[in-house]
């Protein structure tokens, strides 16, 4: 019960005051990770499992010690403002507004910038629907990294487990891309966070589907998942967009290039609404999420007092 009330109060927190604006553990991170690479990267797998392994593992392991070596309502606590920090629902509502706003108002010009804060595609370019895919597609796919992974491996590992897979989830944005700089150097962050991510990812594309359009989510994720190139962000955006009722995918250019995606969802185009709805259908997850923890939560006190 104490998990599920931890992971309730971390929502409420990160509801009512969003990330931190001044010393965020994960920008803290980020320049600690840039210090190791600087000085640990090697064209060699090995260097980047080592890199990986300096970089993420140290803090979780102590967080651990340190929560068995306190009382248990000072470890839940603690247990608390780690999640809250590991969460971003919040931050995702303040990036994703302003874009759908601007387009509400007809605005292109800033709608174009407020979605270059979301997304690494060339938004310059992008027509007012394609503004609204790309920050659709960034509140699902975000919405499975930065709110229902954490939520996830607090459920199973505890504080270190939501510690250790935002970590892992930072450096896979660090390391894991696929250019000569990183062809093997990331390959451990991003099969890491490739097998952090497997039944997060699938829990997250069930939830849009019992979110929204059930049915249309079910036949995307089952018919449109395995074409995307990533096995985990596959079956999140396609159960969301089909969820929603929503085309995304298709064309989009990234670095002067024009990439051919496959197709995701069914439905319109999508719009300013889509943003909105998808906020919503994200909202609603966790909700469902919270009510599932303290059901089981009280389960299994019940079962323990019985």
């Amino acid at each position: 019960m104490s998990i599920a009330l931890a992971m309730l109060a971390a929502v409420l927190l990160d509801r009512w005051l969003g990330e931190p604006r001044r010393a965020h553990p994960l920008v803290a991170f980020g320049h600690v990770a840039a210090w190791i690479e600087k000085r640990m990267h090697a064209d060699r797998r090995w260097a980047g499992v080592l890199a990986w392994s300096l970089a993420v593992l140290p803090s979780p392991l102590l967080l651990w010690f340190a929560q068995r070596a306190t009382p248990a309502w000072m470890s839940w606590i603690i247990a608390v403002l780690v999640l809250y920090f590991t969460l971003g629902l919040r931050s995702l509502g303040e990036h994703a507004h302003p874009v759908a706003a601007a387009l509400e108002a007809g605005d292109l010009d800033t709608a174009r910038q407020a979605v270059g804060c979301m997304v690494s595609r060339d938004t310059a370019v992008l027509d007012a629907n394609q503004v609204a895919a790309a920050a659709t597609e960034s509140v699902l796919e975000n919405g499975s990294d930065a709110v229902f992974g954490a939520l996830f491996w607090f459920a199973v590992l505890g504080a270190p487990g939501a510690l250790l897979y935002r970590w892992a989830n930072t450096l896979d944005a660090m390391w894991g891309y696929r250019t000569p700089r990183y062809e093997r150097f990331g390959w451990a962050a991003a099969r890491i966070d490739d097998v952090l991510n497997v039944l997060p990812a699938r829990l997250t594309a069930l939830t849009y589907a019992l979110c929204g359009n059930f049915r249309g989510a079910m036949r995307c994720w089952r018919t449109q998942a395995m074409h995307w190139d990533s096995p985990n962000a596959g079956p999140v955006m396609a159960a969301g967009a089909g969820a929603l009722n929503v085309c995304l995918g298709g064309a989009a250019p990234y670095h002067g290039v024009w990439e051919m995606r496959p197709e995701l969802g069914l439905g319109d185009p999508p719009n300013a609404t889509s943003i909105f709805r998808a906020l919503v259908l994200l909202r609603n997850g966790v909700i469902v999420w919270l009510a599932v923890a303290l059901l089981l939560g009280m389960a299994m006190l019940e079962a323990a007092h019985a």
